[in-house]
């Protein structure tokens, strides 16, 4: 059987896309650059497309991840192409998690049918337990029904740093990363399954040392679970990502990547400034998801 795998181009950003690529947090863009906001998450699914089409990365398992206020036509379109297709249900740009459309999020889903569901929260074990407790009922409930309605389930959890936790480290975010994230991510794994969250894939920040992801893929299937882990790139430098990748593709239940800047961001800089066609945009985004499966697979 063929091993069980996942690459995710994601371009679901919303307010640090608009922020960054526009100077705005969406509310006073205009129309013109609204559609050219479309029009450039157009362009990262034309790359997909061709990485895809030309058989570089095979389509069992590539997948995009888009959100829906950009994203309709897209998602509308790789779901009639038959493309694994993953949605957005986070608002965005927020520090505690909330659904995007309220107590709705499930027609939303359901207007889609996507392959996955996904939500982003930021959580630290040790940080705000109101805040966490909070997180988790309305994780638990798209967790169910995800799997009422028969819809994979991706949960991205960051684990932002505390102060306490930053100053144990000399303030040192590497040191961090590697000296204490680990563990606290075991710990937001161990307290969601203890609620009920049971995520398909955990698409989780990535890691130097393979024991590390070792260690979360062991909570991660602890009770025999069936889940499995993906890298996400953190907007990172190519040669970072590459580092995180090699050292997860070692490991039994990491089973791939969701890398999203790290790949379009620079060519939609270029296409929007006029330095290069939407073509060349698309075809330097293909070559780098090409690249980072590549690195993955080996």
């Amino acid at each position: 059987m063929e091993k069980q795998s996942l690459f995710i181009l994601p371009f679901d950003h919303r307010s640090s896309f608009l922020k960054k690529m526009f100077g705005s947090d969406g509310r006073d863009l205009t129309a013109e650059e609204l559609n050219q906001a479309v029009d450039l998450k157009q362009t990262i699914y034309q790359g997909f497309k061709l990485a895809v089409e030309s058989g570089a990365v095979p389509k069992a398992s590539a997948a995009i991840l888009v959100d829906e206020q950009f994203g309709d036509a897209i998602l509308k379109d790789a779901k009639a192409a038959g493309y694994l297709t993953c949605l957005s249900t986070e608002k965005s740009g927020q520090d505690e998690y909330a659904f995007e459309y309220g107590a709705d999020f499930g027609v939303h889903i359901n207007k889609y049918q996507p392959t996955y569901a996904k939500a982003l929260v930021r959580y630290n074990p040790e940080g705000d337990q109101d805040l966490n407790v909070r997180q988790r009922a309305r994780l638990k409930e798209l967790s169910d029904f995800c799997r009422q309605n028969g819809y994979g389930f991706i949960i991205e959890p960051l684990v932002p740093a505390t102060t306490e936790q930053l100053s144990c480290v000399d303030n040192d975010g590497n040191r961090y990363d590697c000296e204490l994230r680990p563990g606290l991510m075991v710990k937001m794994i161990v307290e969601m399954q203890a609620d009920g969250i049971e995520p398909d894939v955990w698409k989780i920040e990535g890691f130097i040392e393979t024991k590390d992801y070792e260690l979360l893929v062991k909570q991660i299937k602890a009770g025999g679970r069936k889940a499995n882990a993906i890298v996400l790139g953190r907007g990172a430098d190519d040669a970072q990502v590459e580092k995180w990748l090699k050292a997860g593709a070692k490991v039994s239940g990491v089973i791939g990547f969701a890398v999203g800047r790290t790949i379009f961001w620079q060519s939609l800089v270029d296409y929007k400034a006029g330095k290069i066609s939407q073509a060349e945009a698309a075809e330097q985004i293909s070559r780098k998801f090409q690249h980072f499966y590549q690195v993955f697979v080996g």
